[in-house]
């Protein structure tokens, strides 16, 4: 089969599939995994391959694949190196929609407005450079974002004569507070303001930012602007999402975006950005879909019917077997139930800030009640830089990282896959260092 017919008949059947909600009940969930009782974490840690040589106080940085995911990885894998063509073929029409389907019962909303990405760092980059600004306006960003969302408003500001502003939420991340937030973010809006960038965990210092009350800020500021000079408000939510129990239409945000390959569980190399009308009606894509768009391009749909979803999805060959492994790791949290993930990671994140704040020569930065602070712990270690406390703590056998700013700290983020008793051990290895 040649390219364009291969393309044809997939557009052609995606576009078809699209206009009818039906087929996503229609999508097979073949070769399911039986499931896991709800907040069960001894079942949930032995379907990891993670080694138990060393405690895993970093499995946030790269998921290491759960058995159901495994399994649909291979699935997939061998179906394409058996036979490339039609498997791709057979599974192209339809593995789209059932992913953002699976997406959609997750984190909320509905399925036509969530985009399929390979990471974080790839949604930000579309969702930013996708925004239509003219010279002269404001993308208004935080200190504390991490460099993709800083590299990803700077390349779009070169291309576009956007200015680029920021704002100071906090001065010392442990006393930080929701009418601190509001009234900088307040204090930082302008008339020019056309974005307003944040991020919801703070991977520099673990502060879990109050975005539905920073949402109000935005609103309050869009109530006397027209369509065109509507601030459109976006977050980076990758280190809040697969802990919080949250429904992200809900959160106050026009867009979210996060890989599912952190928390999660999901394959190296997913990720998911949902948008609200609002913001795709102010964005233009940046890559070309390889969906139901195509089938528009071909004159075989219009263009209006092509969901926000699809026409935004990057085209191209992507690494199938991981994305469509996806839904395997959204069942898996289903099945363990949100508000269980939530209560057992905070639980888990209270019982290391509480041994950290005990010590005399640790300094927390971090706030301590969980409606500030999500799953990552950030702290000092007196006359000791955080390289030199990660080295040590790995020498103990237990693997933690440092933040990636340039102000760095040493980090724990306790999860699912860890127990009360490696959390006492490692803030025993905490305590040595007095």
């Amino acid at each position: 089969m040649r390219r364009r017919e291969f393309l044809s008949t997939a557009g052609v059947a995606i576009g078809a599939t699209a206009l009818s909600s039906s087929a996503l009940s229609d999508a097979s969930t073949e070769n399911a995994s039986k499931p896991i009782e709800a907040a069960d974490w001894s079942a949930l840690r032995s379907l990891f391959p993670l080694t138990h040589d060393y405690i895993h106080l970093s499995t946030f940085l790269l998921a290491s694949h759960p058995a159901p995911v495994s399994r649909e990885i291979e699935k997939h894998r061998r179906g394409l190196d058996e036979n490339p063509a039609d498997y791709l073929h057979d599974h192209s029409r339809t593995m789209d929609l059932k992913i953002a389907q699976s997406a959609a019962g997750y984190m909320g909303g509905q399925w036509s407005d969530i985009v399929l990405t390979d990471s974080t760092t790839m949604g930000l980059a579309m969702v930013y450079n996708g925004l239509k600004v003219n010279p002269g306006d404001e993308m208004l960003q935080t200190v504390h974002d991490h460099y993709s969302t800083d590299m990803s408003l700077a390349h779009k500001a070169r291309r576009s004569g956007a200015v680029v502003k920021h704002v100071t939420l906090y001065d010392d991340p442990a006393e930080v507070s929701a009418g601190q937030c509001q009234q900088r973010l307040k204090h930082g809006i302008t008339e020019k303001t056309r974005v307003v960038a944040v991020t919801w965990v703070h991977s520099s210092t673990g502060v879990k930012l109050p975005i539905k009350a920073l949402a109000e800020v935005v609103n309050t500021a869009n109530q006397t602007r027209g369509e065109a000079d509507q601030i459109v408000f976006c977050v980076d939510g990758v280190h809040g999402f697969g802990i919080e129990d949250q429904d992200v239409t809900e959160l106050g945000c026009d867009v979210f975006v996060a890989g599912t390959h952190k928390w999660i569980f999901g394959p190296r190399g997913t990720g998911v950005v949902w948008g609200n009308k609002k913001a795709w009606a102010r964005s233009v894509p940046i890559i070309p879909s390889f969906s139901a768009s195509y089938a528009a391009w071909l004159g075989l749909m219009p263009i209006d019917k092509v969901p926000d979803g699809m026409h935004f999805t990057p085209g191209g060959f992507h690494s199938f077997e991981h994305r469509w492994a996806l839904p395997a790791a959204f069942d898996l949290h289903q099945q363990l139930g949100k508000a269980n993930v939530q209560s057992r990671i905070h639980s888990l994140n209270t019982q290391t800030k509480q041994g950290l704040a005990a010590m005399s020569h640790v300094k927390l930065h971090t706030p301590m009640t969980t409606e500030y602070s999500s799953g990552l712990v950030c702290f000092e270690v007196a006359d000791m830089k955080s390289d030199a406390v990660v080295t040590r703590m790995h020498e103990k056998g237990i693997i933690m990282s440092s933040t990636p700013y340039r102000q760095s700290y040493a980090r724990f983020a306790p999860s699912l896959l860890n127990s009360e008793a490696e959390i006492d051990r490692a803030l025993a290895e905490i305590h040595a260092m007095a």
